[in-house]
């Protein structure tokens, strides 16, 4: 198969080549080389054989010439991370929205009709919950003066009791509550209709919270893990928000990797017009104290410090139910939350 991987040389990207370039698809990666996601001068990390086009995602004449003779779109390229304030709202639009649209734009003038598209858990906002009495619920946003107070589980929106959080299925309602979270939706929403306005065929994963070697470093749209492992690196202690009780999957970028050549089989059997979400998640909860203990443990450094800090933008709890993905397309998780928090505690990050 001949894949456009879009993003490409980011963290997530990159590893999707690799695995893409091993199972012997010809691959050619599309990125911009952002100075927010490339901090280094934008140094590549691409298997040999591997095609480079430099150019962004919004610039259709570029995404024209990437498309020639491809048979299938993997779009990783987004700007990723809650970001820092509501000013990085048009570059977020920008980025992901239109990225995405000139994309697909340009992939029905090519009559390219397969796409897997880099979804996102964020979409979900505050997850599932159940309260004993009224079953289940959806919190509304968390208030200020409740984060400020250290009260930082939801209650039921209805009796004000404490809330049971539940792992997600992909036909929860999406309830973006920060404005990355926002494109995410419109990105499948796009893609959705592009799907059945052009007979393409389109598989989302929405991935949960990605770590491993590669992720970029001491930036603030980078994950949690990245910034952990960054305060190890340096000998400080990494500074947990809120009580660390945030419930999250944390899932390694190879399981990610491997769950994109899967959707990318999956695809030339559908029907066109198609359309189908799948979480991708370990199927392991853990807290995010929980992983900050951990790379502390591995890393040789100082414990964590829970410091009460809020930001209004996060969710609570967030975790997957990823059975649709393991029951349609054979797809397992393979590094067990210890081994990659062992081996992310070492592993080199961009940047470095």
């Amino acid at each position: 198969m001949d894949v456009l991987l879009t993003g490409g040389a980011g963290f997530i990207g990159s590893a999707i080549a690799a695995r893409l370039a091993a199972a012997g698809h010809r691959v050619r990666v599309l990125d911009a080389l952002l100075p927010a996601v490339h901090p280094a001068g934008g140094v590549l990390n691409l298997p040999d054989g591997v095609e480079f086009i430099r150019g962004d995602v919004r610039d259709g004449e570029t995404v024209e010439r990437a498309l020639r003779g491809v048979t299938a779109v993997c779009h990783q390229a987004a700007m990723v991370g809650l970001g820092l304030d509501l000013d990085d709202a048009p570059d977020y639009v920008g980025c992901n929205d239109l990225g995405t649209a000139v994309l697909l734009a340009a992939m029905a003038r090519a009559k390219v009709t397969e796409l897997v598209l880099a979804g996102s858990m964020v979409v979900y906002g505050e997850g599932s919950y159940r309260c004993a009495e009224h079953g289940t619920v959806a919190p509304g946003p968390r208030r200020t003066a409740d984060l400020s107070a250290g009260r930082f589980e939801p209650p039921c929106p209805r009796c004000g009791e404490p809330l049971e959080p539940c792992l997600v299925e992909e036909d929860t309602a999406p309830d973006p509550r920060n404005v990355y979270a926002a494109s995410k939706v419109a990105q499948e929403h796009l893609a959705s209709a592009w799907a059945r306005a052009s007979g393409g065929r389109v598989i989302v994963l929405r991935y949960h919270n990605v770590y491993g070697p590669g992720m970029p470093r001491d930036t603030p749209y980078a994950g949690v893990a990245s910034i952990f492992r960054s305060a190890v690196a340096r000998g400080e202690a990494p500074r947990v928000f809120e009580d660390g009780g945030q419930r999250r999957d944390f899932v390694h970028v190879a399981d990610v990797a491997e769950a994109n050549l899967a959707a990318l089989r999956a695809l030339a059997g559908r029907e066109p017009g198609t359309f189908r979400c799948y979480n991708v998640g370990s199927g392991q909860v853990h807290t995010v104290g929980e992983m900050a203990a951990a790379l502390a443990l591995a890393g040789g450094g100082r414990p964590p410090v829970v410091t009460g800090q809020y930001r209004l933008g996060d969710v609570r709890h967030i975790t997957a139910d990823s059975r649709r993905l393991r029951e349609e397309l054979a797809w397992r998780p393979e590094v067990a939350f210890e081994d990659g928090m062992a081996d992310f505690a070492h592993a080199p990050l961009r940047g470095e």
